[in-house]
């Protein structure tokens, strides 16, 4: 069976971007899946799964990152941090 990979485009829509906060919700959101998950801005790619990593991606409000999930889980994971992304990170 071939491996699922997901790629999609989201903009950062929150206030304050890609902060501590929002960077400690997507770890835990990809660390409930076995996929591989990572994000891409800039030629920086860094995985889901490390806070240090997504803390280097400045991820500015109004910047557009790419997020990619490859693995038998990796539809669920990312609709999980897709909703993340559409809900502002819960930060209103």
């Amino acid at each position: 069976m071939a491996e699922t990979e997901i790629i999609k485009k989201f903009k950062v829509i929150n206030e304050y971007g890609i902060h501590a906060r929002p960077a400690a919700l997507l770890v835990k959101a990809a660390g409930k899946y076995d996929c591989d998950i990572f994000i891409e801005k800039d030629d920086n790619k860094v995985s889901c799964k490390s806070i240090m990593g997504l803390m280097t991606i400045e991820g500015y409000p109004g910047s557009t990152i790419q997020v990619s999930a490859s693995g038998e889980d990796a539809q669920d994971a990312m609709d999980e941090i897709e909703e993340l992304f559409v809900n502002k990170f819960y930060e209103d």
